[in-house]
């Protein structure tokens, strides 16, 4: 039976926007007990909402903004779960005006963070809470538990806290949500996530692809290697839907699904807003950007079209001359190792970024809470947690004793997949390039030296020394003489 409150009832909890997210969230808070306000601007999917899953709670429906905002309890909270952009900063100002001081406005959908701070200073002005939260599961995620990570005002929090513990993934007993930091520290968490989920997704597509083409498997073969996998240090939700993905058949072909699929890779842009932030921020989240580089090659569709046509030159393609069982157990250390690069390359951007906005972010409150709900959950979380409380100021994630013992048995294996990978002619840019990455931190001297001497010589940038302190330059056009500045 239909659950729909008197309009003299108020709701603990209101969700403007009911496509499949904001219906499945609305429906989450009704399940765990919440009266819940629904408004879409097309009152059709309100309707659809009440009509469908009615019986799953109690909801109140509203066909105008205002009676939602009064369908509320106070102090009113709203969660917003609309397109990003201009619709978010409409519906913004909807709420915001038909609001009182102290109601709170959360924008659920994946913003970027500058406009969170933005947006969070605007609606501050007008006496309201302006709350950024990342929400990570996906459909079925916003469904049945989600991982939530909300910034904003901490008496904000204190208000939210108990309503989204009520409907976030637990794991332990713990609920995977909790106050990230103030303004945009929740969405920028967020897109550092989306953005070590693009790196993990990648370097599984390139496992895969040595697999595939290097070991000569069908996809039904990788699909069982990917299910033993998943039983053990790679123990996670990507590893666990890979293997569904290469086990499916085409029902209108019988074909492997992915050979069916087209090798184009969508983005809706929070991978690229994690690059252009490390660059922004100096950070080297190698594997991240070459992860979204990817991506965009793949769908360089008329590119590559091109390239094939003109046949582009090999060089000499050797074939695999190994053994199958030893090649795959390479392919898994690597893959492994790849992973521990891209969140250790995650958790240094968002260092940085809690550090350049005064955001006093947790690493090992992220670790707790990605355990569950969230796309890039994994059973090493906990090991990072365990890093983490160990050190706080780790310099790195891959510096943790624990890591670093782990990576001395990945090495090499590591090493063998990328060389294997060139003498294929496969592409690897995950793999190689946090290879570089580790060997490039690990190196007694880098050719920056050289770098900095060039940009001394073509625009008088200047060089520190090794052997004193101070900033010294040579006379390259003169007696090359030194200077010190």
């Amino acid at each position: 039976m239909t659950q729909t409150a008197e309009k003299t009832d108020l709701a603990q909890i209101g969700v403007v926007g009911l496509a499949v997210m904001g219906s499945n969230l609305a429906r989450n808070f009704a399940r765990n007990g919440n009266t819940v306000a629904v408004y879409n601007r097309s009152p059709e999917k309100t309707r659809a909402l009440i009509s469908e899953h009615g019986d799953e709670g109690t909801f109140i429906p509203s066909e105008t903004v205002e009676d939602f905002v009064a369908s509320l309890e106070r102090p009113r909270k709203a969660i917003i779960m609309v397109q990003a952009g201009a619709a978010t900063d409409a519906v913004i100002n909807q709420l915001a005006e038909a609001m009182d001081e102290g109601d709170i406005i959360i924008d659920g959908g994946n913003a970027l963070f500058t406009d969170t701070i933005r947006r969070e200073k605007e609606v501050a002005a007008k006496g309201r809470h302006f709350v950024g939260a990342g929400i990570s599961g996906g459909e079925e995620g916003a469904l049945n538990g989600p991982s939530i990570m909300p910034g904003g005002p901490a008496e904000s929090w204190e208000t939210l806290g108990p309503i989204l513990e009520s409907i976030a993934a637990e794991v332990d007993g713990t609920p995977c949500v909790t106050h990230i930091g103030p303004d945009g520290a929740g969405h920028f968490v967020k897109m550092v996530h989306n953005g070590i989920e693009y790196a993990d997704m990648q370097v599984i597509g390139e496992a895969y692809q040595l697999l595939r083409y290097g070991a000569g498997m069908d996809p039904a073969e990788i699909a069982e290697v990917f299910r033993e996998w998943n039983a053990g240090d790679l123990d996670s939700y990507l590893i666990e839907i890979t293997a569904e993905v290469l086990a499916q058949t085409d029902p209108d072909t019988g074909a492997p699904l992915v050979d069916v699929i087209v090798d184009a890779a969508g983005q809706k842009g929070t991978g690229r807003w994690t690059a252009i932030n490390g660059l922004e921020l100096g950070v080297p989240i190698t594997g991240i950007a070459e992860s979204v580089f990817a991506r965009a090659l793949s769908s360089a569709t008329a590119q590559r079209a091109a390239a094939q046509e003109g046949q582009l030159p090999s060089g000499t393609i050797t074939e695999l001359n190994v053994d199958k069982v030893e090649f795959v157990e390479d392919v898994r250390r690597a893959l492994y190792a790849a992973k521990l690069i891209a969140y250790s390359q995650g958790f240094d951007e968002i260092k940085a970024g809690s550090d350049e906005f005064g955001w006093n972010v947790d690493p090992r409150d992220l670790a707790t809470i990605w355990r569950g709900g969230c796309i890039i959950r994994a059973k090493f979380l906990d090991r990072i947690r365990e890093a983490y409380d160990n050190n706080a100021d780790l310099p790195a994630l891959i510096l943790d004793p624990y890591f670093k013992g782990e990576l001395e048995n990945l090495i090499d294996p590591w090493r063998r997949v990328v060389v294997a990978a060139t003498q294929l002619g496969l592409p690897v840019p995950v793999f190689a390039s946090s290879l570089s990455y580790y060997d490039s931190l690990r190196a007694e001297r880098l050719p920056a030296a050289l770098i900095q001497g060039q940009r001394d010589f073509f625009g008088a940038h200047t060089f520190k020394r090794v052997d004193r302190e101070g900033t010294f330059h040579i006379e390259w056009s003169g007696d090359r003489s030194l200077t010190e500045m």
